[in-house]
């Protein structure tokens, strides 16, 4: 399927004029019959999607609350991945790329992210490619060199446990972790200790 480039842009785009993302207003009050469901899920898929992107899930979430039945909910939105309102694979590109750059997070903490937003396995391994180990290494050393200066006159094992702690919450694995830190203490003119016991937590 082609990716559209532009999205999330214009909700309304593509969609019928009766698809406009505003809530029907008081129907009853005019003497016009209920809303259907379809139309409800309709507004309700285009007021969410309006400045954010979603996932199918996020949505489908979103309209199980408000009492949208299950068929009614899988025909809108399989409508709106057809016109390019959802697209759960720029979805996961787009937050791999705004969150490893934006937030420093690594690709264990981004996969946990995107899975919790329902994006499929196959699509998340996708959005992984675009990083490797080697972009994934110096993004740690970036973080590092942020948040150096803070832990200056501490004693050079509880530097490493905090900073080492820091990218452990961002989703890196502990061999990075300690080499990146391990390397930043160095070149500081700290003192190589061996930092066997190492805990990040």
């Amino acid at each position: 399927m082609t990716r559209r480039t532009d999205w999330p842009g214009n909700a309304s785009e593509g969609m019928d004029a009766e698809d406009s993302g505003s809530p029907a207003p008081s129907r009853a009050g005019k003497g016009l019959p209920p809303q259907d469901p379809g139309e409800q899920a309709r507004a309700i898929c285009l007021r969410l999607l309006t400045g954010t992107a979603r996932t199918r899930k996020q949505l489908a979430d979103a309209l199980a609350k408000r009492g949208i039945p299950d068929d009614v909910s899988d025909e809108v939105l399989s409508r709106f991945e057809e016109v390019g309102l959802i697209d759960d694979a720029a979805f996961a590109d787009a937050w791999v790329e705004s969150r490893h750059h934006g937030r420093g997070l690594a690709r264990r903490a981004l996969a946990r992210e995107l899975r919790n937003k329902g994006v499929a396995p196959t699509l998340i391994e996708d959005a992984m490619g675009r990083l490797d180990s080697d972009q994934e290494e110096e993004r740690a050393r970036e973080l590092v060199a942020r948040k150096l200066r803070s832990t200056r006159g501490l004693e050079r094992d509880r530097r490493l446990r905090r900073l080492a702690g820091m990218l452990a919450r961002k989703g890196y694995a502990e061999g990075m972790a300690l080499r990146v830190v391990r390397r930043a203490l160095e070149e500081e003119g700290e003192a190589a200790d061996d930092d066997l016991g190492y805990d990040p937590l």
